[in-house]
């Protein structure tokens, strides 16, 4: 029911080797921010009897406001809201959380999709929509999500830029440290400890979102901008991390390709 492998000469070494996948372990708890109050109340019946815990916000600013207090498992964010809307609302977390965000909008568009990628969301859907659809999906980003506690090796990383401590969860460039949520980290962290070689979306997505499918690799895409923002590499030219076209992504380390 509706509810509303060595690379030839010319070529960029690939890395081939597996990279390291997630090692993953209460009722989740999920906020929905959705200011109808009639599809509000359809969401929280349909997540309560599926078994979970169900907050609610009627307006973006309230939305922002639970999720910093109460720290949910997963975001339902409908777009058109009061006050603050979905995307403001969705570039807000995104500066300091990494909680799944399943995003709700009454627009098909390609625009409103690839909007949403760009700002962070990890999953999109369209009014209406089926019960079972809108829980799969649920489902699925609370597994990614849970599998990704991961354990990466615990020795730092410092190549006179970028200084990685996995066991602090710490970043710094030049000296300077840089907030990242924990997925940016992830993306970091494998770009690096593979550096010099050309990691594809698909592997990217494989360490970073536990994501073997390939499916969402333009989220790798806008990911590695927000990454190259914040680490003070918003100039491509500059960054490095490079791209390399149909390939995929490279960290190059200072003086050298490895």
């Amino acid at each position: 029911m509706p509810c509303m492998c060595r690379a030839r000469p010319g070529q960029p070494r690939l890395a081939t080797q597996a990279l390291g996948g997630h090692g993953g372990g209460g009722m989740s708890r999920l906020l929905v921010v959705e200011d109808d109050p009639d599809i509000a109340l359809a969401l929280r019946l349909l997540f309560s009897r599926a078994g979970y815990e169900v907050a609610q916000a009627g307006d973006g600013r309230t939305g922002l406001k639970e999720a910093y207090a109460e720290h949910p498992d997963l975001v339902v964010l409908d777009v058109g809201l009061p006050e603050m809307d979905g995307w403001q609302v969705l570039e807000r977390l995104r500066d300091v959380s990494d909680v799944p965000v399943l995003v709700l909008t009454a627009h098909g568009q390609e625009a409103e999709k690839v909007r949403g990628l760009r700002g962070g969301a990890d999953d999109y859907l369209t009014k209406p929509f089926a019960n079972n659809e809108l829980l799969a999906r649920v489902e699925a980003l609370l597994r990614r999500s849970s599998s990704g506690q991961n354990s990466w090796a615990s020795q730092v990383y410092d190549d006179g830029l970028v200084h990685l401590d996995p066991t602090k969860r710490r970043v710094y460039v030049k000296g300077d440290e840089k907030r990242l949520t924990p997925t940016e980290f992830r993306l970091l962290n494998a770009l690096v400890r593979h550096a010099g070689a050309v990691l594809s979306p698909n592997q990217l997505l494989t360490q970073a979102w536990d994501d073997p499918t390939g499916i969402g690799q333009e989220r790798v895409k806008f990911a590695v901008l927000r990454l190259r923002r914040k680490l003070g590499w918003s100039d491509p030219d500059e960054s490095p991390i490079e791209s390399v076209r149909g390939f995929g992504y490279r960290y190059r380390r200072p003086g050298g390709e490895s």
